[in-house]
C-alpha cells in the first residue's frame, strides 16, 4: 500500500458570494426577465454559498475570446500550482529533491510546457523527475490522479509522487451561451488548485507518526459506462470550451454508480456501512443526493462534500483533494476502519480508491 503524508489546497484571492456572480452574469448575459428568472432559481438551488475566483469580477465583462482566456488561466494556474505544491511538500515534510513523479490534472485550460514543468525548477524537482500531465479526465481527475499515483509507488514502494490539479472553471463560462447546461455550469463551478503528496510503503515516512499523517490507498477502480459519452464534456468552440452536461447525470449516477461501489467494497470483505469516511467529489447537489440514495447513506455520510460545495463550489479534479484535506483537518475517522474517495466525469466514468485511516 502506497500512504498519504500531505495534502494542501488553495484558493485564488477573488471571492464573491453566489448572489454577487448570479448578478454579474445576469448583466453580462443581457438576459431578459424570463432567462433572469431561470438563473435566480438555478443559483437559488446549487447549494452554492460563495466561490473564488481566478480574476476579479469585473475583469470578466471585458475578457476577449479563447485565446485571452488561456492566457490567464496559464497566468493563474501557475501561481495556484506554485502554492499549492509548495504546501503540501511542507505538510509531508519531505524535500522536493526526493519528488520521483509528478502527475498534474486539469481540464480548463491548455498550457505547453505543462504547469508543472513550468515550476519544476522553483519547487527545486530533480531534472529527473518524471511528468504525467492529464487532460481529458474532468472532475474524477483527482480520483483517476490518486489512483494512477498509487500505481506508480505499488512498484517503486521507496518512491515519492506529487498529485497537482489545478482549475479555473470561471474561465471557461460562455457569456453569451443561454443554454440550461452553462446556466448550471456558472451557478456550480469555482476556481482553485490542490496537492498531495503520497510516499511508497518502504518509505520511511509511511511509518513514522502514523497517526498524524494521512490514509493508506488500498486498492483502486476505474470503470467506463457504456453509451453514456453525451453526459459530460467539452464542445470546442471559437470561443472556448463550451460544457456539455446531460440533464440524465443525476439518474445516471442513481442507477449506476451504487452498485459499482458495492461491488468494490465486496471484494475487500466491505460494506458501505463499514466506511467512516467518504470523500466524494461534490458534483452538485443533484449529483451528491444520487450518491447518498444510490447507497442509501445516512445524510451526514456527505456532509463534507456538501459543505465544500458551499463554502468554495465545484472544483472539478481539485474538489476530492480539498474534501479530504478538510476531513484530515476538520474530522478524521478512527485510525483502522476504511474510507473511500469517489468522483465520476466524462466518458461517463468513475473512479473509486479505497482509503485505510
Amino acid at each position: 500500500m502506497s500512504r498519504i503524508v500531505g495534502v494542501h489546497g488553495v484558493l485564488p484571492p477573488y471571492r464573491y458570494t453566489q448572489h454577487e456572480i448570479r448578478d454579474a452574469l445576469a448583466e453580462m448575459g443581457g438576459r431578459g426577465t424570463e432567462g433572469r428568472g431561470v438563473l435566480d432559481r438555478v443559483h437559488a438551488a446549487s447549494g452554492v454559498r460563495s466561490r473564488h475566483l481566478a480574476l476579479p469580477l469585473e475583469r470578466y465583462r471585458t475578457l476577449g475570446g479563447f485565446g485571452e482566456a488561456n492566457a490567464a488561466y496559464v497566468s493563474a494556474a501557475t501561481e495556484l500550482a506554485e502554492e499549492a505544491v509548495r504546501g503540501a511538500l511542507r505538510r509531508a515534510d519531505i524535500p522536493p529533491s526526493a519528488v520521483e513523479l509528478v502527475v498534474s490534472t486539469s481540464v480548463t485550460g491548455l498550457a505547453v510546457p505543462s504547469i508543472e514543468a513550468r515550476l519544476a525548477g522553483r519547487w527545486g524537482l530533480p531534472a529527473h523527475v518524471k511528468r504525467v500531465p492529464v487532460f481529458g479526465l474532468g472532475c474524477v481527475a483527482g480520483a483517476a490522479g490518486l489512483a494512477r499515483v498509487h500505481d506508480y509507488l505499488e512498484g517503486h514502494p521507496e518512491g515519492v509522487a506529487v498529485l497537482l490539479c489545478v482549475e479555473l472553471c470561471s474561465l471557461t463560462v460562455q457569456r453569451g451561451d443561454a443554454s440550461a447546461a452553462n446556466v448550471v455550469a456558472g451557478s456550480l463551478f469555482g476556481d482553485g488548485a490542490a496537492a498531495l503528496v503520497a510516499v511508497g510503503r518502504a518509505h520511511p515516512a509511511a511509518r513514522a507518526r502514523r497517526s498524524e499523517r494521512g490514509p493508506e490507498t488500498v486498492a483502486t477502480r476505474s470503470r467506463l459506462y457504456p453509451d453514456t459519452e453525451h453526459l459530460l464534456g467539452w464542445d470546442v468552440t471559437d470561443s472556448g470550451f463550451r460544457i456539455v452536461l446531460g440533464s440524465d447525470l443525476p439518474d445516471t449516477v442513481l442507477r449506476r454508480l451504487g452498485p459499482e461501489v458495492r461491488r468494490f467494497l465486496a471484494d475487500h470483505d466491505l460494506k458501505p456501512a463499514d466506511v467512516t469516511g467518504w470523500i466524494c467529489h461534490p458534483g452538485g447537489p443533484k449529483v451528491l443526493e444520487a450518491v447518498r440514495a444510490g447507497l442509501d447513506l445516512p445524510a451526514r455520510a456527505l456532509e463534507s462534500a456538501r459543505r465544500s460545495l458551499a463554502e468554495v463550489g465545484n472544483l472539478s479534479s481539485a474538489s476530492v483533494l480539498h474534501v479530504l484535506r478538510d476531513t484530515l483537518d476538520r474530522c478524521p475517522p478512527l485510525a483502522g476502519t476504511p474510507g473511500l474517495m469517489l468522483a465520476m466525469g466524462p466518458g461517463f466514468s468513475s473512479e473509486l480508491v479505497l482509503l485505510r485511516w
